[in-house]
């Protein structure tokens, strides 16, 4: 694994990246590095689009107001993902915001709100959420962003769910038992495609946690004695999924 440069500052851009190119950077982005960060012409910067690795870039001011950057020399290569989505019930923005963030650091694929029965929030900024990703990946040297879904009704996806994939279902109503053995089961290399499923602040409805356990393939999980927060519960399912099945092994 190639180190990762925390020195440098990173910026992820929507454009194709290779030896050479000039990437015009949007208005807010040459305002934060002309204005706010103070870089002048020729500073160094680390540039990801999610596609085609991590690559060194110098930084040319145009105008007052107006940058690009000259991309030099690839850093880190593109690598591949663990597929892993989370599906969750809309929380509250704050923790909306934190639980987008974490996701993505966590190496979550594809994010998904899904409405239930008992969800308290049904309009979602997607906007917002993509800045929030963004900021996750810029800071922690992620390579590539999750996929961001516009919300869908939990009974279309269930309906439409594929067979194959694994779902973990974060059950505050299971029995009390070891995560890491219930998960332990369906351990394979390389990992299997999967998802998380964190429900609302209220729980699932009976109707829902039994469409649920029809799927072919579920993992009935508890996150312990204590009743967590949607996003306290989605962060520690992330991390034993991933130490367990996914690339933390």
């Amino acid at each position: 694994m190639a180190r990762i440069d925390f020195t440098t500052r990173r910026l992820f851009v929507d454009a194709p990246l290779r030896q050479a190119a000039i990437v015009a950077l949007s208005a807010p982005q040459a305002h934060y590095l002309l204005n706010v960060l103070r870089l002048s012409d020729g500073a160094d910067l680390l540039v990801f689009n999610g596609r085609d690795g991590e690559w060194r870039a110098h930084l040319t001011q145009a105008k007052r107001r107006a940058a690009s950057l000259t991309i030099a020399a690839q850093t880190r290569q593109q690598h591949g993902a663990v597929d892993l989505d989370l599906l969750f019930a809309p929380l509250k923005q704050g923790r909306l915001d934190y639980m987008v963030q974490k996701a993505v650091e966590m190496g979550v694929g594809r994010i998904i709100p899904v409405l239930t029965q008992h969800s308290q929030i049904s309009r979602i900024n997607l906007d917002r959420m993509r800045a929030n990703m963004v900021e996750a990946a810029e800071q922690c040297g992620i390579l590539k962003l999750p996929e961001l879904s516009a919300h869908l009704a939990l009974s279309a996806v269930l309906d439409d769910w594929p067979g194959e994939r694994l779902l973990v279902f974060c059950d505050e109503e299971s029995e009390v038992g070891d995560p890491v053995a219930a998960l332990s089961v369906h351990r394979q290399s390389p990992p299997a495609a999967m998802a998380l499923i964190i429900g609302p602040e209220g729980g699932f409805a009976a109707a829902e946690r039994a469409a649920i356990l029809k799927l072919p393939r579920v993992v009935r999980l508890s996150l312990g004695p204590r009743i967590l927060r949607a996003d306290t519960a989605a962060v520690a399912a992330l991390a034993l999924v991933q130490a367990v099945l996914g690339d933390w092994r």
